[in-house]
Parts: structure tokens; C-alpha cells; sequence
């Protein structure tokens, strides 16, 4: 009974320690998000991303962040946040080693994902950045085809906004808050723009 009783006072005491430092480590992120205009990306529930790879690596095995790996990668391509992920890690590490063998499944479950696993060491220089060129292309294409669309939507060239940009220097303005909806910030800044000239 004592032992039950100090082992449940030792574990609570870990509990709140833990608690206090993220609610505190929270805190100063979102104090200093605020100074720059709300512009980095807020902190991503931790128990959000722990329920979404549960499904595919399960959050008790312990030694890693290797459900994080998977659960970002499904976050990410969600909420239109990226468009594609680059897994750079050093050679051995096994959760990592592990969850690049999960996300087989999870790129042949979500069509849209594009994934890199690229060790530190393992594999020839001369092979690994050929690897990410071809993924790096993949990429380069979607968020063309993104910024293609976004202007059509919008019924704007790029000419107009480049003009626009020129005509009024708060556009410029590095700290600009744009829209969220898509993974590319050209395509963001499009939309932005368009509705800027529709309030005019």
C-alpha cells in the first residue's frame, strides 16, 4: 500500500511538472508568435497528431518520435500545409527506421502525400540528392499547378499581381498575414491580393 501510494505521488508530481512546462513553453510561443503578426505557424496539438497516427504506429511504443513522424505527414498534407515532406534523419535511428516502414501505407492510403526518407549516412551522397531532386520536381509541379489554379480563380494574370505589389508597399510588408486554404505561399499571396482589390 505505501508503495502504491508513493509510486502514485511520484507520478503525479512528473505529470504536473510536465503539464506546467508545456503550458508554459505554450505560452511563450504564442507571446512571441504575436510580435510577428501571427505569422509562424501556431503549435500543433500534440494529442491531435498522437490520435492521427494511432491508426498506423501506435502511440505507446516508446523510443522516438516515430508516431509524430507519421501523424505530421498525414497533418500536413490535411490541412494543405506543405507539399511534400522531406524525412532527414541520421542512419540507424529505429524508431525513424520503423515509421518509414509505416508510411508505405500511409502514402499508398492517401494519394496526395509526397514523402522523402533520406539518411544522414547509409547511402551514397550522388543517390540521395538525385532522390530528392525527383521528389524536390514532384513538388515544384503541384505548387505550380496550384499557383495556376489559385490565379484563375482569383480571374487574375500575374502581371496584375505584380503591378498591385508595386502600386501599394503594403504588400511588401515581410510580416504579411495570408490566408490559409493552401500549401504554397505564392498561391496564399494570390488570394490575398485578390482580396485586397475587391475591397478597393
Amino acid at each position: 500500500m505505501v508503495e502504491t501510494v508513493r509510486s502514485f505521488r511520484h507520478y503525479t508530481r512528473k505529470w504536473l511538472i510536465l503539464t506546467l512546462s508545456e503550458r508554459l513553453y505554450s505560452r511563450e510561443y504564442r507571446r512571441l508568435r504575436r510580435r510577428f503578426n501571427n505569422v509562424p505557424q501556431d503549435l500543433t496539438d500534440q494529442y491531435l497528431l498522437q490520435r492521427i497516427a494511432h491508426k498506423y504506429y501506435h502511440s505507446r511504443i516508446e523510443g522516438g518520435e516515430g508516431h509524430l513522424e507519421i501523424a505530421k505527414n498525414i497533418y500536413y498534407a490535411r490541412e494543405n500545409l506543405s507539399h511534400m515532406v522531406l524525412s532527414l534523419k541520421p542512419f540507424g535511428c529505429l524508431p525513424s527506421t520503423q515509421s518509414d516502414g509505416v508510411q508505405t501505407a500511409v502514402v499508398a492510403h492517401h494519394d496526395d502525400i509526397i514523402y522523402l526518407p533520406v539518411e544522414t549516412s547509409g547511402e551514397g551522397e550522388i543517390n540521395a540528392q538525385s532522390r530528392v531532386q525527383m521528389t524536390l520536381n514532384d513538388a515544384r509541379e503541384r505548387a505550380k499547378n496550384e499557383f495556376t489554379k489559385t490565379l484563375e480563380s482569383c480571374g487574375m494574370s500575374s502581371e496584375e499581381i505584380l503591378s498591385a505589389v508595386k502600386a501599394h508597399k503594403a504588400l511588401r510588408d515581410p510580416f504579411l498575414r495570408l490566408p490559409e486554404g493552401t500549401a504554397g505561399t505564392a498561391a496564399r499571396f494570390v488570394r490575398y491580393v485578390a482580396q485586397q482589390q475587391r475591397q478597393r
